[in-house]
């Protein structure tokens, strides 16, 4: 009788073994890359997502009448101040349904430092893998690839560590 180990699946399945484990590495290490848009900001300039490739994004879906959207701006705020400098960039898209003018009232109630944007026609939302909930958030790398996504709030403490880490900033506390 001839035994398995002295058969061609004796090379075969650690090959295939080998393989499932190469697959499921780049599986998982493969990120997406951001959509490729560039938007108008409420006061009407553009900005383009590969124009920020290097810096570290945070792409922010939200809208005035979203409570935990309202909730999670001071904290983007006090976010964008602490590490803009060092090369994190905040953009906050308003989503379709929210009127225009009061995402600029709120923008300028708030001072809202980043640009803000309103996705009047849906587009930017549909490249955003068809956001429909807020907040959404998207965490890109200095490279344009997503990195992260939460629905619901900001865990803003890991968020601080990610950028602590990727900005290669010291926390001064």
């Amino acid at each position: 009788m001839k035994s398995l180990f002295n058969s061609p699946a004796k090379i075969l399945i650690p090959l295939i073994v080998a393989a499932l484990l190469v697959f499921l590495f780049l599986t998982l290490n493969d990120k997406k890359q951001s959509p490729n848009l560039t938007f108008t900001t409420i006061e009407g300039k553009t900005l383009s997502m590969g124009s920020l490739k290097g810096k570290m994004i945070v792409v922010n879906f939200w809208a005035t009448y979203c409570p935990g959207c309202i909730e999670e701006m001071p904290d983007l705020v006090s976010t964008y101040q602490k590490y803009h400098a060092k090369g994190l960039e905040i953009i906050a898209v308003s989503i379709a349904d929210d009127p225009p003018n009061q995402v600029l009232n709120f923008a300028q109630k708030n001072a809202l430092p980043f640009p803000v944007i309103h996705d009047s026609n849906g587009k930017i939302s549909q490249a955003f893998d068809n956001v429909s909930l807020t907040p959404t958030s998207f965490i890109i790398d200095q490279q344009g690839r997503v990195i992260g996504k939460t629905i619901g709030k900001l865990d803003f403490v890991n968020l601080h560590k990610l950028l602590d880490r990727s900005l290669s900033i010291k926390d001064s506390k």
